[in-house]
């Protein structure tokens, strides 16, 4: 059975929808900058891939606002886009036959960190009776499903940085197992936050060169410090290809396959060599049944940290083998930051729009080469190519490796 995707909705620092998103990716635009949602002032990291100028009342009720935390609202805003731009008639629609599955690393964490407060200074009558339903990690999930009236399975998947494509793959598998007609999936994250941010610096993963917010992020190049924290919301819909095609819907790429691994190695730093990478690369192509040299492009994990981007580098070479010559690899994140729970799903649109209109995002501020990262990051300028096939890599702490597949959909 296939799966098709139909629609996408996209809330990223660089584009407050897929349009403004795509067209930010191939033009190489950065939207990393200074952090404006909190005091940066005793904090040794001053930039992110912060959200400007989101008005939550354009697709939310005003009076709803202050009971969702951010990460929810996130969610519901990429809903709303993907759901309008999937053509779907929901006054038809079979709702228990739509499931929703999503990703997200932290959570309610601007909640945790709010409620917090109001405990230690205010003490625990002050806790507001939000509090739980805004944070937990489920809760964007099921947002959309009650504003939509969907009644499928309603899940959340958290496996760190690997939660979007989780989420995606195991939608894959609900779809083919005959358990819904339609998912609605993807990842969102809001972790720019004053919490995340010090945690994450005090364990020297994000880079702290704060000269040029733009050009912090620099994927696979030599003089790469660390990653940058953003923040955002990617939203797939999905649907087996017979329900898509009874209801003549715009199928924009085919979802082929999926495959999740462990380095079982450690808390933080991926195994040398990839091995793990190249296992979830494996499966997913596998999954897909794809000859290796059907896959012609990658949209890689691509953190900007010295481990990472080596061993992804690795991984890649240890599978293609002579074809990763041929292969072009590129790191959104390179403009984006890295969305943690959310990455995978900004990504996945990134693979869906290159499909669409045969153009490969960049790598930008990739200026001096690193003899361990050796492959063609399409530096700096999109690239056309005509896609055959694509791979979306997600690595997240603990080990998780989570790989999707799209290629073209064929009638």
């Amino acid at each position: 059975m296939k799966v098709v995707v139909t629609g996408l909705g996209a809330l990223a620092p660089n584009g407050l929808s897929v349009p403004s998103y795509w067209e930010g990716l191939c033009s190489g635009k950065s939207g990393i900058d200074t952090i404006t949602s909190f005091d940066i002032t005793d904090f040794p990291i001053k930039i992110a891939g912060e959200l400007t100028g989101l008005e939550p009342e354009k697709f939310i009720d005003r009076r709803e606002v202050r009971k969702l935390d951010r990460f929810s609202i996130l969610a519901l805003g990429a809903t709303t886009e993907a759901i309008h731009s999937s053509g779907l008639n929901l006054d038809t629609l079979c709702k228990e036959r739509v499931a929703v599955i999503l990703g997200t690393g932290v959570g309610g964490i601007h909640t945790l960190e709010e409620q917090h407060t109001a405990l230690s200074e205010r003490g625990p009558r002050r806790v507001s009776p939000y509090f739980v339903p805004k944070m937990i990690a489920n809760i964007a999930a099921g947002h959309i499903s009650i504003k939509y009236g969907f009644q499928g399975p309603n899940q959340t998947v958290i496996s760190a940085c690997a939660s979007a494509n989780d989420a995606i793959g195991y939608s894959l598998r609900l779809l083919r197992a005959g358990d819904a007609d339609i998912v609605i999936s993807g990842g969102t994250e809001a972790s720019v936050s004053p919490l995340p941010m010090a945690g994450f610096a005090n364990m020297k993963a994000l880079t702290q060169e704060n000269g040029i917010p733009s050009e912090a992020s620099r994927p696979f190049d030599l003089d790469r410090k660390g990653f940058v924290m953003g923040e955002g919301a990617g939203i797939l819909v999905l649907e087996t290809e017979d329900h898509a095609k009874k209801r003549n819907a715009n199928i924009l790429a085919e979802l082929s396959g999926y495959g999740s691994t462990d380095d079982a190695y450690h808390v933080t730093q991926p195994i040398e060599g990839g091995t793990g990478a190249v296992n979830a690369m494996k499966l997913a192509v596998e999954d897909g049944k794809f000859n290796l040299t059907e896959i012609n492009y990658i949209n890689a994990h691509g953190t900007s940290t010295y481990y990472n981007d080596k061993n992804e580098t690795a991984a890649i070479r240890t599978l293609f083998s002579s074809h990763a010559k041929s292969l072009k690899v590129s790191s959104t994140k390179s403009m984006t930051g890295h969305l943690l729970g959310a990455s995978g799903a900004i990504e996945a649109i990134a693979c869906i729009k290159a499909i669409e209109t045969n153009r490969i995002p960049p790598t930008i501020n990739y200026t001096t080469p690193d003899p361990e990262c050796n492959l063609d990051y399409v530096p700096n300028h999109s690239e056309s190519l005509l896609i055959t096939g694509i791979l979306s890599n997600s690595f997240g702490f603990g080990g998780h490796n989570a790989v999707i597949a799209f290629r073209p959909w064929k009638k």
